[in-house]
């Protein structure tokens, strides 16, 4: 018999970690695996990034689709050794928002000086890197350089696990349905509140008249339409492909109809126990599949220094 609904604090979803939730550790030869968290997310020890063979990558790339996001700590990494491990993955992905660095245009710097306060900051809000592009990056790697004692975690959410535990009918639902992604959400939002630095985000938000846009960023703002479940190419897994800072609708739905069911999505992918948490210390490495996971950085750390780089690859 079903269950009469009594208010709305009763149709909270809450998943706990029992019967879908597999992130055990396998047995490699050259590293080890060593799980963050239930959901996701894993420290990965033993790898060499200075003299780094065939076997060794092999295992490092079935850790991260095994556990969506893996890291390292204490890592020696120059920008050549970044370039050089990132490529190993597959060619650069187009980056939407940064210019790169000189002599090093794919790697992409994520600086907040301690003297900038705001309430955006490259990273804020859940996200998938990038989706309103044509060909979205694949893999995301970040190393921090400048850490600040505390504050300015970053936090995933497995989409695998959330497409998972949705119940045959929305499967049957979401099935070939295409979401549109778009800069559009981001950039209005960036235009009403501005921004506090000059990096990627401070020169999005001086673009304040839209008849002057580059053609560029207007490609951004159209945007593209993307399957809403997601097969990886490697694993098999499908995964739900939405977020709150890009999904602007559904193809073949109304807006309201759209509108609902994405924040249904949202609310679900979100759930505490879908996600894992990254505490960044200097010479910390990060990488994740944004076809598995979506992704979010805080902004609590007003008054301290956060420089770290970014490389993305595509297919």
């Amino acid at each position: 018999m079903a269950r009469p609904a009594t208010g709305r604090a009763d149709l909270t979803m809450l998943i706990h970690p029992t019967g879908k939730f597999d992130n055990h550790a396998r047995a490699y030869k050259t590293i080890t695996a060593h799980p963050l968290a239930s959901a996701m997310g894993a420290q990965i020890r033993g790898a060499d990034f200075a003299q780094m063979n065939d076997e060794q990558f092999a295992e490092i790339r079935d850790a991260l689709f095994r556990h969506k996001m893996i890291y390292f700590r204490d890592v020696d990494l120059s920008h050549a050794q970044h370039e050089e491990f990132s490529l190993r993955f597959g060619p650069w992905a187009e980056d939407a928002y940064t210019d790169g660095i000189p002599g090093h245009p794919n790697i992409q710097p994520l600086i907040r000086e301690a003297g900038a306060k705001g309430d955006h900051i490259f990273g804020s809000g859940w996200h998938s890197d990038a989706p309103f592009l044509a060909e979205p990056p694949v893999i995301s790697m970040l190393y921090g350089v400048d850490i600040p004692p505390y504050g300015g975690d970053t936090i995933w959410a497995n989409t695998v696990l959330a497409y998972e535990t949705l119940s045959d009918v929305m499967k049957q639902m979401l099935a070939g349905q295409r979401v549109q992604m778009s800069m559009q959400r981001v950039f209005d939002s960036l235009l009403k509140h501005g921004a506090p630095d000059d990096g990627p985000v401070g020169k999005l938000a001086q673009m304040n008249d839209a008849h002057s846009l580059p053609e560029d960023v207007q490609r951004k703002l159209k945007g593209a339409f993307h399957p809403l479940v997601r097969t990886h190419p490697v694993s098999g897994e499908k995964a739900i492909y939405c977020d709150p800072a890009y999904s602007v609708g559904i193809e073949s739905m109304t807006e309201p109809e759209a509108d609902a069911l994405l924040s249904f999505l949202v609310a679900h992918i979100t759930q505490p126990a879908f996600t894992c948490r990254l505490r960044w210390a200097p010479k910390t490495f990060a990488l994740w599949d944004n076809r598995l996971c979506i992704h979010q950085a805080f902004n609590d750390y007003d008054g301290m220094r956060r420089e770290l780089y970014r490389t993305t690859v595509a297919d």
